[in-house]
């Protein structure tokens, strides 16, 4: 029996009862503060459970109580939304999404970025070391990732000021200063962490859904000539970390139990505490849109890396997580050219530009693009979940 809300749904909505995302809205007049999307609407759960851990501007306080509470809350939620009794009292506790005010849903304690997609690490090495193999030694050894800026991260709609910064052109004898002029998206996968743990002690991969609330969409916005010059010999450092735009809705855990799917084969032995026991894998299916034209589609089920590898990865070394931090994937792309989930990628470093409708051409963004990220995944019932869109648009450099 497939489950239904008495709220109005419509066919080809993100949010379905079997969603359930979690968000930070303002009310017309009121405080900002916790609810869930349903249909077109989002349910107050301050005013609807009674509870005061939601009349709160981010949802760090209720998920550092814990997976058991999470899942109680959840069916909670559920039985009001769908029990035809409830109505009368939870009703006048719903929102019209189109009259709140979307906000950053939670506030994030540290931000980690991942490189976990085997085609986008062959693709970017295939680019830069066409004489050597595509992928360094330790790349299926391990989850490859960096330690980004937590206060850069920024919630949809938020503007991207084009960063200015060091570029050596690979011609040029010295660097010069400027705007970037290679600047780049990363359509991305992100997790949020619920509860922390202990500095010392690792996350096994068993705990995962333990400690990890749930999913959101991610733009790591890129500058790619500042990257270029900076990283070697310690990384990512001012190319990354001047802006990284996330959804308004966290997609929870148990919404995503029918996206599970195997990694792909790995062909070589992990060692233990990344062998997989349990298929974290997801099959999302993002979609990229520039000015409105949909310039790509990654799979993101296709990552050689999952979500509970990198929690493992991240830990093994006794660091400690706390509620609010945030990990994204690295870049989402296929073996597909349509599937490639960064401009580098898609305009081969700027040697293929992208033709647009009208007749333009795209290697790189320019001041006044707006980039939008999408994604669904397979639901209970065979309903579609639905994650809505992180979007960003691109204001000249200052």
């Amino acid at each position: 029996m497939t489950l239904t809300s008495w709220v109005p749904v419509p066919a080809e909505s993100d949010f379905p009862v079997q969603n359930l995302p979690y968000g930070v809205f303002e009310p017309a007049g009121g405080a900002a503060r916790v609810g869930v999307a349903i249909g077109e609407h989002v349910l107050d759960l301050a005013a609807a459970l009674g509870d005061e851990v939601f009349a709160r501007p981010s949802l760090n306080a209720f998920m550092a109580q814990g997976r058991r509470r999470w899942q109680e809350v959840r069916a909670r939620i559920t039985e009001l939304l769908t029990d035809e009794r409830h109505r009368p009292s939870a009703e006048p506790a719903l929102h019209r999404l189109a009259d709140v005010r979307l906000l950053m849903p939670f506030e994030v304690a540290d931000y980690v970025d991942f490189y976990s997609s085997e085609h986008h690490a062959a693709n970017i090495g295939r680019m830069f070391r066409p004489d050597s193999e595509p992928l360094m030694p330790n790349w299926k050894h391990l989850p490859v990732g960096y330690h980004g800026r937590a206060g850069t991260v920024v919630p949809s709609g938020t503007p991207i000021v084009r960063p200015n910064g060091q570029r050596k052109p690979p011609q040029a004898t010295a660097p010069g200063f400027g705007p970037s002029q290679r600047l780049d998206i990363e359509a991305e996968v992100g997790f949020v962490v619920g509860t922390g743990s202990e500095l010392g002690e690792p996350v096994a991969l068993a705990d995962f859904a333990e400690h990890v609330f749930g999913v959101c969409l991610v733009n790591d916005w890129s500058a790619r000539d500042i990257q270029a010059w900076e990283y070697v010999p310690l990384g990512p450092f001012l190319g990354k970390s001047f802006a990284t735009s996330v959804s308004p809705w966290i997609v929870p855990l148990d919404a995503l139990e029918a996206a599970r799917v195997a990694p792909p084969e790995r062909d070589h032995e992990l060692l233990g505490y990344l062998r997989d026991r349990a298929d974290w894998g997801l099959d999302l299916t993002m979609r990229v849109r520039l000015n409105g034209h949909q310039v790509s589609e990654p799979p993101f089920a296709t990552m050689y890396w999952t979500a509970a590898q990198q929690l493992a990865h991240m830990t093994v070394n006794g660091a400690s997580l706390r509620t609010g931090d945030l990990y994204a994937s690295g870049t989402v792309s296929g073996p597909e050219p349509g599937q490639r989930g960064s401009f580098m990628e898609l305009s081969w470093g700027g040697k293929e530009p992208l033709e647009l409708p009208g007749g333009g051409t795209r290697s790189f963004l320019e001041d006044g693009d707006e980039v939008t990220i999408t994604a669904t995944a397979p639901g209970a019932d065979g309903v579609r979940i639905g994650f809505g869109e992180v979007t960003g648009r691109i204001e000249p450099a200052r």
